[in-house]
């Protein structure tokens, strides 16, 4: 029953967490115990839950040590905090020529240039250089650029300006101050290849998460769906604004509300807008969006989270996109979504 149709990794904390709650059948045989697994990945955490076939029992660590050899590869691939890793090695040279890296690498690249054409631009990997002048950066501070310094750094960025090839599978700038930043889709595709892993090895149901992003396959053993919270986007308080019941997809949520600074009286948010090259200024304060790919969503609700909550509408509509969006109405907060109600959990 499917009803979706759908690592600079310096951790923000997360607007997405997850509720799990523990589960008994009712039957006469001894229920199957869920495994949890847990640990330290891209600069936050990953957290895994399964149940296993009731036939076919898991070495609980060796599981984890598979999960935390896939995931170190990925951080060596995509982390920009890795000196040598496939992504800082990229950025470092300054060839206009075709640069080899590795098929999944391409992968993402090719996954985060699709959002950016889908979305005019909203979604860009090479916006790093406004994010480092906004104080976003490795090392933040409270910056405020002037119109010269963001047209300077503008000229060094532009998703048309990087060339992707899959065979063989290479990258090529097209300037040769360009550099890229995964961190805004790399954590989704981190949880696709963590649970593509437990599908081979035969596990059905599952709930992986890092970082916030998720995804959950089949069900509990008592058939019930997997449960999660999307956050209220508040920056006083933790506290859940809508629960979900999970089956079959991805689940990303963007926010504004955990990393950004004020300024007489101004919100500076982490979410720089490509186009301007300045923060964004509307109201939309978080968007959760669901999708059979987590990597996907979690590239899609940054982009939404760039446009605002009024084009955000026609594009999830244009898109067929599922999708909860929070905005800021004042002292409050108002939501819009085009879920159906049965993924919703009563209060």
């Amino acid at each position: 029953m499917n009803r979706f149709s759908l690592l600079n990794f310096k951790a923000v904390v997360t607007s997405l967490f997850v509720i799990l709650i523990a589960s008994q059948l009712s039957s006469c045989d001894k229920p199957i115990e869920a495994i949890k697994i847990s640990g330290p990945t891209m600069g936050t955490t990953y957290n895994i839950t399964l149940y296993p076939a009731k036939d076919s029992p898991l070495d609980s660590k060796q599981v984890q040590a598979n999960i935390d050899d896939t995931l170190k590869q990925v951080n060596q691939q995509m982390s920009t905090w890795i000196k040598d890793s496939e992504i800082s090695l990229f950025n470092k040279s300054e060839s206009t020529d075709w640069y080899p890296v590795s098929a999944e690498f391409v992968n993402v690249v090719e996954a985060a240039q699709s959002i950016s054409q889908l979305s005019n631009g909203a979604f860009d990997i090479t916006v790093g250089p406004l994010i480092n002048i906004w104080g976003f950066g490795k090392d933040f501070k409270n910056n405020n650029p002037g119109d010269d310094a963001i047209a300077d750094a503008k000229t060094n960025i532009g998703y048309q300006k990087l060339e992707v090839r899959r065979s063989p599978p290479a990258l090529k700038k097209q300037i040769p101050q360009l550099q890229i930043n995964l961190s805004a889709i790399a954590k989704g595709y981190g949880v696709d290849v963590i649970a593509e892993q437990l599908a081979k090895a035969g596990i059905d149901n599952y709930l992986v998460e890092i970082g916030g992003e998720i995804r959950a396959n089949g069900s509990k053993p008592n058939k019930s769906l997997w449960r999660i919270a999307i956050e209220k986007p508040s920056t006083k308080e933790r506290s859940i604004q809508q629960g979900l019941l999970l089956e079959n997809t991805g689940v990303a949520t963007s926010g504004d509300y955990r990393n950004y600074f004020e300024r007489e009286g101004k919100r500076y948010s982490h979410t720089i807008d490509p186009e301007t090259g300045k923060p964004i200024t509307h109201q939309l304060a978080s968007i959760t969006v669901l999708h059979k790919s987590a990597m996907m969503a979690d590239g899609l609700a940054t982009a939404l989270m760039v446009i605002g909550e009024d084009k955000a509408k026609t594009f999830i509509a244009d898109n067929k996109l599922n999708a909860y969006l929070i905005s800021r109405d004042k002292d409050s907060f108002s939501n819009w979504h085009n879920l159906s109600d049965d993924l919703f959990i009563k209060p």
